[in-house]
């Protein structure tokens, strides 16, 4: 049974920016103000979307070439060969499961600063069940619930904004100050992870309406992205009082400090609620999307058979998303516990500016190896703009992981796993796959030359 094409425009964008919208965007928006001198913070973030607007012409053009729910793995497939993007496609969804872990860990820490009788793994698994419940009765119900909550959170950063610039007035102290060229790279590839994920909506290719939806649907989230980020975050670093100012960089839930410095009590409920629709659009879009590359790798046996199956009512790939299930508990309480958060979000900008950049190298390498393939959205400016991408964000995920080595180690490990799972696992799942085709193929022939009965006897009689 084939996925159904229900998707419009409206909610390609609020899919694209849920993924992107976190609690712990929150965190990584105070970290990029941390490397600068004054309230630049929006510079570093204007500059991060302008990188990210380039890497949506790069995915845009690989998803117009190949629209198909296995999404980066197919692109990847089609310019370095099978193995490479199994790997790096596995990787990457590992990467973006575990960062789950990083916005519970700090969804649990808002929860507790705005109500401590209630704990916050509750919450986590609440919200994961209604996410997950939401996905199972269909795209179109979890669509509409992903418009609601996404655009609610828009307008909800950008009101407080404008509240708190009326209330204490603009102060920005040195706004181009950027502590150097060091302070502004570091700032802008942590900036990189305020818009992780937005391609990740490439994989409902095969359940939108038109095929130009998602392009368009990528430059619009990420242009307003750029503009809310780092409206939000201005108004956060230049109203908050200077004695808070420290406090509010090194908290694990800055946005509550910011929120009770403006509306005192008030602010931290408008924040608090604030931190659960960016959860809450986070959990349910990455269920979406994810759960739909789990569909296309089982249906390709890169994953077992099982992770393939569709609700025959609902058009859902259930079993994906009820796996997903578990692993977000498990992946949460890990981080929970462990509290190494700040690792995962170094963790989570540096995946994604290695897979931009390789994302970029795969639109030179497919121009070259498929010169005559249709391209429904072809990136301007020749192969100059892909290949600035691959130098930039290669550059930035080195600095990214320069920055805490452990990093690259766990980057490392979870590498070998998946390349060993692609060298030993996949081959026999695509074995088994070939058989049950052979065995369903004999069997239909068999059904359709059935044998005389004087056959069948001769078949039978004993030979000398």
């Amino acid at each position: 049974m084939s996925l159904k094409r229900v998707l419009s425009l409206r909610t390609v964008v609020s899919t694209s920016a849920g993924l992107t919208f976190s609690t712990a965007c929150f965190v990584a928006a105070a970290q990029v103000a941390s490397y600068l001198a004054g309230d630049a913070a929006w510079l570093a973030i204007l500059v991060a979307g302008v990188l990210t607007l380039l890497t949506a012409a790069v995915f845009s053009e690989l998803n117009g070439m190949f629209p198909s729910a296995a999404g980066l793995r197919l692109y990847l497939s089609k310019a370095f060969g099978e193995k490479f993007s199994q790997a790096v496609s596995l990787l990457y969804m590992l990467v973006i499961t575990l960062v789950v872990g990083t916005e519970t860990y700090v969804l649990g820490h808002v929860l507790n600063y705005a109500i401590p009788a209630i704990s916050p793994l509750i919450w986590v698994v609440v919200m994961l069940v209604v996410a997950t419940a939401m996905n199972l009765r269909g795209v179109n119900i979890a669509g509409a619930f992903q418009d609601f909550f996404t655009y609610g959170l828009v307008a909800s950063l950008v009101i407080f904004a404008v509240v708190a610039f009326g209330r204490t007035g603009i102060h920005l102290q040195a706004p181009l100050a950027t502590n150097g060229l060091g302070g502004l790279f570091n700032a802008v590839a942590v900036g990189v992870f305020l818009f992780v994920g937005f391609e990740w909506v490439t994989p409902l290719a095969e359940e939108v309406t038109q095929g130009n939806v998602i392009p368009r649907g990528m430059f619009l989230a990420v242009g307003l992205l750029t503009v809310v980020y780092a409206l939000f975050t201005m108004a956060m670093t230049a109203t908050v009082p200077g004695a808070l100012r420290q406090t509010l960089l090194a908290s694990p839930t800055p946005h509550l400090v910011f929120g009770e410095a403006v509306l005192g009590r008030t602010g931290v409920w408008w924040m608090t609620l604030t931190s659960l629709a960016a959860s809450v659009t986070t959990f349910n879009a990455g269920l979406i999307t994810i759960s739909r590359f789990m569909y296309a790798s089982a249906r390709e046996a890169v994953l077992p058979k099982w992770f393939s199956q569709v609700n025959v009512r609902f058009a859902t790939p259930q079993n994906a998303i009820i796996s997903l299930f578990f692993v977000g508990l498990a992946v949460s309480a890990a981080v929970f516990f462990s509290g190494r958060y700040l690792t995962l979000v170094l963790m989570g900008s540096a995946m994604e500016s290695i897979i931009y950049a390789v994302g970029a190298w795969a639109v030179l390498t497919l121009r070259r190896r498929l010169p005559d393939q249709e391209r429904p959205f072809r990136a301007a400016g020749g192969n100059l703009l892909p290949a600035a991408a691959v130098i930039v964000f290669g550059v930035l995920a080195l600095g990214v992981m320069l920055q805490n080595l452990w990093v690259p180690v766990l980057l490392g490990l979870a590498a070998l796993a998946c390349y060993l799972y692609v060298l030993y696992a996949v081959p026999r799942l695509k074995a088994l796959q070939a058989a049950e085709r052979d065995a369903a193929r004999q069997a239909r022939a068999a059904r359709r030359r059935p044998v005389s009965t004087e056959a069948a006897a001769a078949a039978d009689a004993p030979t000398d």
